[in-house]
């Protein structure tokens, strides 16, 4: 896992998993903690503020506190560099 900034301001979390990658929201959904502070477990992250579970595919929480999802952001490879696809 590898947190990334948006325009030098807005964070993503980079997740390399099982050489795919997935890009979400940098910050738990829940309450402001940076989420590369927190672990994978398969095909989930969880938050270790409040050990709120995160399905990386959709970004749904599957365990409390948190019950908003986490935004999931495009992402692909184009000559080594990794582009991802962020809303205006």
């Amino acid at each position: 896992m590898k947190m990334a900034w948006v325009d030098g301001v807005d964070q993503v979390l980079v997740v390399n998993l099982h050489g795919s990658l997935r890009v979400v929201q940098g910050v738990c959904s829940h309450e402001y903690f940076e989420l590369d502070k927190g672990f994978l477990t398969g095909d989930t992250l969880t938050c270790a503020l409040h050990l709120s579970r995160f399905d990386l595919e959709s970004g749904e929480p599957l365990d409390p506190p948190a019950d908003e999802p986490l935004e999931v952001y495009p992402v692909s490879v184009e000559d080594g560099q990794v582009i991802i696809e962020y809303p205006d």
